[in-house]
């Protein structure tokens, strides 16, 4: 199972690169464009602002997993062991209900925008919210995985905050406890 979510975030940095590419290469081909020769691709810049947003979204979810994320651990090393696990629970918690809610805002507006679609390049604007629902899954997935592996697989909130040296090295700290 390890394997396979390697396997999977290993592909969503693939897309990520490629969105990062696509953006740059459209962004400075439509600036020269209209620099050299004052005129410019309408249609690079939606592809461009599509590739952004989705870039950031999948970047979320890869830095939520990979423990890259804004955090407060201050806290946590002052506290005693029961206190350490019982906050991180709670945070673990309240970062699936406010997924919770991503995924309900970004569905009601897929709903809504079913018919509408960007000017250009006619992309469906509904794939656009969609994202949302993906980044909300994929973050309250993560956190209940690391519920079970607090709970579960017994390993301390140190372990689970560190950040990996390497992408080799996400999950098999839970192998050494079994």
């Amino acid at each position: 199972m390890t394997r396979l979510f390697n396997g999977l975030f290993k592909a969503v940095e693939t897309l990520m690169i490629i969105f990062l590419v696509v953006m740059v290469l459209l962004v400075f081909l439509n600036m020269s464009l209209r620099y050299l020769f004052d005129y410019g691709l309408v249609w690079s810049e939606e592809i461009a602002r599509l590739c952004f947003i989705y870039l950031v979204y999948l970047g979320a979810v890869g830095a939520f997993r990979d423990n890259r994320h804004l955090g407060m651990q201050t806290l946590l090393e002052r506290l005693p062991s029961l206190a350490k696990k019982t906050l991180y629970v709670v945070v673990q918690l309240i970062i699936i209900w406010v997924m919770v809610l991503l995924v309900s805002g970004s569905w009601d507006l897929v709903v809504q925008s079913v018919g509408d679609r960007w000017v250009a390049t006619q992309y469906p604007r509904s794939l656009i919210y969609a994202i949302g629902i993906v980044t909300g899954a994929a973050i309250s997935l993560i956190s209940l995985t690391n519920i079970f592996r607090l709970l579960v697989l017994k390993l301390s909130v140190e372990e689970l905050l560190a950040i990996p040296e390497d992408d080799s090295d996400v999950l098999p700290q839970a192998a050494k406890h079994n």
